[in-house]
């Protein structure tokens, strides 16, 4: 099976502009990374982006009011209904639109009938022997949905709809990441502010506790929003992996973030000390240049640059520790820059993630030192008292801080499990296709670090053995695996030769990387590690639809997991999307306080719960201040009620194979409208069929919806549904509002008005489910039905080869001429300002 992406042209655009920012980072970017990363940007750079754009924010702008909008009239539906009963739509037809009565009751009535459920399938006269299967990103515990998870909600539940309406068998799995990092960080905020806690309070099980209740609160509020709009295979996946050897344990650096109680954001002073060089024909000392005296007591090597020529006599030679009195080597690497400072640096493994390398390349030792603070002054101290301090100079560099806490982040020497990603990322390419090949060959893939110290997540299944009178220490530790505690006690029974009493087991407290159990998702939801009826159906997933900035969190890592565990890639098409930003230009994210929650745009929300809901939140009291200026701009009167079908619309609508998206709700504002036109349509396509029969011959403007037919076939096979709602937009408003309706005299013009709004309906159904169902099921009594017709979103979806009776190529260009002038004289009464009253003669009696 191969992988291959929607487009290739898509592909390589999203690809290109991925690896400017991840290139180099596959299967490394984790807290416990082994190398440094790679920004495109600065950390100065990024803050003064940032910084622009909230003083763009907090700036007032009188020409920009926010948006306007003035209050509908609300309609309800006031009939009884038992949850999961269907409507009444013999009710009066409502004079305008209201998104509360169309949206109520159908979703409970589609779950109740199993519309949903691949069971159904058979069921269909139309079913056709294929499926379609796929799941969605899972969304972080650690808050609510926002839109830009509304945005992939909206393109795969259409895709599963117009799918399902295709005949095919359809399974659409929601799920929810446990985000360990983010939810443990979210929690730990959370019980400071509001008890004044912090996580070493509490025993291990009882913060679990607490975050299993932060869970279930907000895992629930998730799975609400998705209905609105497996342990065992991580621990299964884990054993396999260890048993192949392909996941071992070592010593590496991780990014360390140590919560201090304040951050060190200023630049630090590059210092300049002295290192006495033993050599029988050169004596003197080595200047050495360095930003962390308090690393000193760690030092293992100096190194200096083979070509720089103040130092070629020193090749090989050894300098003294000034503490330690330890020989240390100086060693030649092409690493080191001869234009910082004095050209020679010492090399310390254990707290530099560019030493480690030079320690691994030249079989250096590491060693470990104190706190890093401490360290500094009384090294510095003891430095002057020495008289090896050659003095300091300001040395900008940057600092990496940690995203969750704000704290400098210190390298710490750490005994981690790694996946071998080389073997995993080879197999992958042999079986994938081009653009798969793309991703592996052209980055370095480095081994994969799935150990966090946290305590919430999937708590690693390995324990490390301690034998009766034997001596363990840190250097000679022992470790098994198992998928419980026995099984790994038997393991070490055999390993070590030894009856299973006399061994002690103590599991690793660390949790596996929230990525390691993600990248088991698509087969996992299956019942992997169980060869389940519905891993046999539904595997591999016919696509992937996610956001491009995942391509190597999340996709990478999927592949070469499902590749082998399943022996098999686990999806056959990958279909990226953009970014959804703010008018500022920035993600939504909840640490910025920017995002929207998709059921404040459906059912509409006051300023006031906006700015209640920031104050809610677990945000930075900068941030709250420029999320709420930023609601006051933009939503001076909150947001209006513009309801699921216009969201839905409104986010199809946007290209989302190209730039980023800056949502603007007006823009989903004017959809709302746009379906207000569909419904005072229908109105009157109602009152028109109350007194006329349908004939089922076809005029040529008729034929015109083959046309739209096939923009909207065209649209879905590409998955562009920009495509497919700019041709039923401009079909719905210019051909059948604009020309159709002026021939309501003509008895075939019914038929015509009715053939055309049903298949337009059916046409929109995979976008706008709510709106189109409630219109569909007020036209079915005029339809010819025969008794089976239940609900439009398992209607056949409208298909060009059963239109190919309608393929009139001249009339369709004669149409294009009919069109143009209907557009042009509307245009000219508009701008004459015509109107459809009756001149006053009296004022007009020159011209009567």
């Amino acid at each position: 099976m191969a992988v291959h992406v929607a487009s290739p042209r898509i592909w390589s655009r999203d690809l290109q502009k991925a690896w400017s920012t991840w290139g180099s980072r596959l299967c490394s970017q984790s807290s416990s990374s082994t190398q440094p990363s790679h920004h495109p940007r600065t950390q100065a750079e990024k803050a003064k982006r940032r910084q622009a754009r909230e003083k763009a924010i907090l700036s007032s702008d009188v020409n920009d009011p926010g948006l306007l909008w003035s209050d509908k009239e609300k309609i309800t539906y006031t009939a009884a209904l038992v949850p999961g009963e269907k409507k009444d739509t013999t009710l009066p037809f409502p004079q305008s639109y209201s998104p509360e009565y169309v949206e109520f009751g159908w979703y409970q009535w589609w779950e109740k009938q199993g519309f949903f459920s691949p069971e159904q399938h058979s069921k269909q006269p139309h079913a056709v022997d294929k499926y379609f299967s796929f799941c969605i990103p899972p969304p972080n515990v650690t808050g609510t949905l926002h839109l830009g998870h509304a945005l992939t909600v909206a393109i795969e539940d259409a895709l599963a709809r117009w799918r399902r309406m295709q005949g095919c068998k359809v399974l659409w799995v929601p799920g929810c990441d446990h985000a360990g990092i983010a939810t443990q960080s979210v929690v730990e905020r959370k019980l400071m502010r509001e008890q004044g806690k912090c996580r070493r309070d509490y025993s291990r099980e009882e913060f679990l506790k607490q975050v299993w209740r932060w869970k279930d609160e907000k895992g629930d509020e998730i799975y609400h929003q998705l209905r609105k709009l497996g342990a065992s295979a991580v621990t299964e996946a884990f054993v396999r992996l260890c048993d192949s050897g392909l996941i071992y344990r070592s010593e590496a650096l991780v990014n360390w973030s140590c919560a201090l109680e304040w951050t060190q954001r200023s630049c630090l002073a590059g210092l300049f000390c002295l290192f006495p060089v033993i050599s029988r024909k050169w004596k003197g000392e080595v200047a050495v240049s360095t930003t962390r005296p308090e690393t000193m007591l760690g030092d293992v090597a100096i190194a200096v640059h083979p070509d720089d020529p103040r130092y070629k006599d020193l090749h090989g030679k050894h300098c003294r520790h000034p503490f330690t009195e330890r020989l240390l080597p100086i060693i030649t690497d092409s690493m080191v820059d001869v234009t910082f400072g004095t050209g020679a640096v010492k090399v310390t493994p254990a707290h530099d993630h560019t030493d480690f390398l030079l320690s691994q390349r030249h079989s250096l030792p590491r060693l470990t030192g104190v706190k890093r603070f401490d360290a500094r002054e009384r090294v510095i101290t003891a430095l002057m008292e020495r008289k090896l301090f050659r003095g300091k100079k300001e040395h900008p560099m940057s600092l990496p801080i940690c995203s969750r806490s704000g704290d400098v982040t210190e390298p710490l020497l750490k005994k981690q499990w790694f996946v071998r990603c080389q073997e995993m990322g080879r197999k992958a390419v042999q079986v994938s296709e081009r653009a798969l090949n793309v991703w592996l060959h052209q980055v370095e893939i480095i081994d994969w670090c799935i150990s966090r110290q946290l305590w919430w997540g999937h708590q690693i299944p390995a324990y490390r053995v301690t034998l009766e009178n034997s001596k363990d220490t840190e250097e000679q530790e022992q470790w098994v695996w198992g998928r419980s505690a026995a099984e790994a006690r038997q393991r070490a029974a055999v390993k070590f030769g030894v009856n299973p009493d006399a061994i002690t087991l103590t599991q690793d407290p660390d949790v596996l990387d929230t990525w390691f159990s993600s990248g088991l998702f698509p087969f996992a939801m299956l019942g992997w590690p169980q060869q389940t009826e519905d891993l046999k159906q539904f595997y591999p997933n016919s696509i992937l639809e996610t956001g491009s900035d995942l391509i190597f969190f999340w996709v990478a890592r999927m592949v070469m997991l499902g590749r082998e565990l399943t022996g098999q890639l686990p999806f056959k098409q990958v279909l990226f999307h953009s970014l959804v930003r703010d008018k500022y230009g920035r993600k939504m994210s909840k640490s910025l306080g920017n995002v929207i929650d998709p059921l404040d745009v459906i059912s509409g929300v006051s300023l006031e719960r906006l700015q209640e809901k920031v104050r809610e939140g677990n945000l930075d009291p900068r941030e709250s201040v420029v999320a709420m200026e930023a609601q006051k701009k933009d939503f001076p009167k909150g947001i209006p009620e513009c309801g699921t079908d216009a969201l839905r619309f409104a986010l199809c609508s946007y290209k989302a194979q190209g730039e980023d998206i800056s949502l603007s709700v007006s823009h989903v504002l004017s959809c709302r409208h746009f379906c207000n036109k569909m419904w005072q349509t229908v109105r009157f396509t109602l009152a028109t069929l109350h007194d006329a029969s349908l004939p089922t011959s076809l005029t040529n403007a008729a034929r015109w919806v083959r046309h739209t037919v096939q923009q909207c076939e065209r649209g879905f096979q590409s998955y562009e549904l920009h495509t497919v709602t700019s041709a039923l937009h401009s079909f719905w408003l210019h051909s059948l509002c604009d020309v159709y309706l002026v021939n309501r005299e003509k008895q075939v013009a019914v038929s015509v008005l009715y053939h055309c709004v049903s298949i337009s309906l059916a046409l929109l159904s995979p976008i706008m489910p709510f709106l189109t169902e409630e219109l569909w099921q007020r036209l079915l009594p005029y339809a010819d039905s025969d008794g089976t017709s239940r609900s439009l979103c398992v209607q056949p979806y409208p298909k060009t080869s059963q239109l190919e009776h309608w393929c009139f190529p001249k009339e369709e260009a004669d149409f294009s001429l009919v069109q143009e002038v209907v557009r042009v004289a509307r245009l000219l009464r508009a701008q004459c300002q015509l109107t459809k009253e009756r001149p006053d003669c009296e004022r007009t009696s020159s011209f009567c």
